[in-house]
């Protein structure tokens, strides 16, 4: 069999194909359970719970959008759609750039703040008992691993999509409430 491209296809064996589909269903039913647990805690959704960890994990807790964008993986739109919906809720407010005038800030309020401060533990709790905790330290480890190698090759034509953080800090991320 060849592709569209008239090169030959090289086919997932059936060991491959297993491990394939086991991640799809396990990242399918893990970030489906999250956004549950958030919705059902707060009505607040996993990307709206992730701006927020974004915003908390920059200076002064805020970021420009489009770089907001970018570092979720998302479109400006979705983006723009999503922080419109949390600054009605008094989570996020947006305001020009001072830079230049043209960019849009996106700044998490106290209100956000304290949201997150109170939903950090319930996803965390949700990530460990979901995902962390079934597996041993090397296999989480190793999982992080294969992540990160498909992060470098994805990210590696679009470096502003990086969004990973090297955390120096001994307290696990907690200082910004990253999960």
């Amino acid at each position: 069999m060849t592709d569209d491209g008239g090169s030959e296809t090289t086919w997932l064996d059936e060991d491959e194909q297993r491990s394939w589909r086991a991640l799809m269903m396990g990242m399918t039913l893990l970030l489906d359970r999250l956004d549950d647990d958030l919705h059902r805690s707060c009505n607040l959704s996993l990307v709206e719970y992730e701006i927020l960890v974004r915003l908390s994990e920059s200076e002064g807790r805020q970021l420009r959008m489009a770089h907001l964008a970018d570092a979720l993986a998302h479109s400006r739109s979705r983006v723009t759609h999503t922080i419109s919906r949390m600054e009605r809720a008094g989570l996020v407010a947006r305001s020009s750039s001072p830079e230049d005038g043209r960019g849009v800030i996106a700044s998490m309020t106290d209100r956000g703040w304290d949201l997150l401060e109170r939903m950090a533990p319930i996803h965390v709790t949700g990530v460990r008992d979901n995902l962390v905790d079934l597996v041993s330290p090397e296999d989480f480890r190793a999982l992080g691993r294969v992540m990160n190698a498909v992060a470098d090759h994805l990210v590696a034509g679009h470096p502003e999509m990086e969004m990973r953080r090297v955390s120096g800090s001994s307290d696990g991320g907690r200082a910004s409430l990253r999960d």
